[in-house]
């Protein structure tokens, strides 16, 4: 069936009522009362109730209702007709209806209770639910309000490798052969390669995915995911943290704003997130350890700070906290050693409230040529691998800081949601490569 009348998007037919339009999309919800029909269409942007009547409705369209089934593809032609009861505020009146493509009785997503495992194995379909649609629109807004904080704060987008020789953190490594150069590295990330450019351009930013191989089956881990890194020449550790508090009270703040419907969706305390905004609260290493000791924890001055003792540190707090100044043997080579306390170094760890843990982390560079060498010395590195990191601080060495802040950790604070796989389209995991 074709139609000469405009197909409309269903985010728009609020500003066409009393229009006749075309909408396309897919099924989600079917009833019929014998004389009377409803179809429930989603297309990507809304959800529309569409009301077909039988005496109104040609015998073809009539007849094609009867064959529908969940996820069918279909065209429909009406009128757009104000609603208040209807989600967006106005229904269609269906005149003509056609299949674009039907779909068989066992599509395997149901109105029923799923196992994750099956539902990780249908990600396909999974990403069509509701929940689903509201997560990943508001990873999108996130994702944009990012590049928009930057654009309007003067930083130059780079885009760094994703295959490397050079490793950042200590964690582990995916690794490939690469022609007759040895061994490539998927990044972990894009950091090292951000510093370079902050001495070309000033103050820039990463976006990308980088590559984690860590055996790890955490609700806060993936092996894949992608992260924000800023860095900022002249830039000490003080206002890195800055920076940090004002880009995350920006991305919260944007969220509430303009994805009130898909929070509401999610059934998320929109309260807790109102009242994130500056300024965070910043806590030596030395005293959180001290605090968690009283908590109850074992943890021992020098050791990093596992899940549990974040989420013991951010329980009296309603808005993120820092972590500051980490031992030197916590932490990965490339931090600047604290002028006050040489055992530790100039870094911090941005905890958000409500036990989602870190969802920053960020430092201070070693500007030193020679404490950077020693440091490099002491992990093991290949320095080959690091001749050009190296002379950043030799040809105009300066201060300089940055941090990367994980995307998908930060859309499940936001979203509220439980585990991280459903915060990215398709979660790689340790036994999780399909589809």
């Amino acid at each position: 069936m074709s139609s000469t009348e405009p197909v409309i998007r269903i985010a728009d037919l609020p500003d066409r009522v009393g229009q006749t339009v075309t909408v396309r999309g897919w099924v989600t919800h079917l009833r019929s009362s014998g004389k009377i029909a409803f179809i429930v269409l989603r297309d990507g942007t809304g959800l529309l109730q569409c009301v077909v009547v039988k005496k109104e409705v040609d015998e073809a369209s009539w007849e094609t209702f009867g064959t529908l089934t969940l996820e069918t593809s279909i065209t429909v032609t009406g009128a757009v007709r104000a609603d208040a009861r209807q989600v967006g505020g106005v229904e269609l009146g269906v005149t003509t209806l056609s299949v674009i493509g039907a779909s068989p009785l066992d599509y395997p997503i149901q109105p029923k209770e799923h196992g994750v495992d099956f539902l990780l194995d249908h990600r396909h379909f999974w990403l069509r639910t509701p929940r689903q649609v509201a997560i990943m629109r508001i990873r999108n807004e996130i994702e944009q309000g990012i590049h928009d904080f930057f654009y309007e704060r003067g930083f130059l987008r780079v885009d760094t490798p994703i295959l490397t020789a050079a490793i950042g953190e200590r964690s582990g490594l995916f690794s490939t052969e690469y022609f007759d150069e040895g061994n490539a590295y998927l990044a972990q990330t894009g950091q090292l390669y951000g510093e370079a450019a902050a001495a070309a351009f000033g103050k820039i930013y990463t976006f990308g995915p980088t590559f984690r191989a860590e055996k790890s089956k955490t609700r806060r881990h993936l092996t894949e995911f992608w992260m924000i890194e800023p860095e900022v020449a002249f830039n000490d550790t003080h206002a890195n943290m800055q920076l940090q508090e004002d880009f995350v009270s920006f991305l919260v703040q944007r969220v509430v704003e303009r994805r009130r419907a898909e929070l509401a969706e999610l059934e998320r305390d929109v309260t807790k997130l109102e009242r994130i905004r500056g300024p965070f609260p910043r806590i030596d290493y030395t005293d959180a350890v001290a605090t968690l000791q009283k908590k109850g924890s074992a943890v021992q001055w020098g050791e990093d700070l596992g899940a549990e003792d974040e989420a013991l540190l951010v329980e009296d707090y309603e808005t993120p906290i820092f972590i500051c100044n980490y031992p030197k043997e916590a932490k990965a080579f490339y931090m600047k050693e604290n002028p006050a306390d040489p055992r530790t170094v100039l870094c911090d760890d941005m905890l958000a409230p409500e036990g989602y843990g870190e969802i920053i982390g960020g430092s201070q560079r070693e500007d030193d040529y020679d404490k950077l060498l020693h440091r490099i010395q002491e992990e093991g590195l290949p320095l080959d691998a690091y001749g050009w990191y190296l002379d950043l601080r030799k040809y105009g060495t300066f201060v300089h800081s940055g941090f990367g802040l994980g995307l998908e950790r930060t859309v499940a604070w936001i979203c509220g949601t439980p585990h991280i796989r459903e915060c990215i389209p398709f979660p790689r995991m340790m036994h999780r490569l399909r589809p």
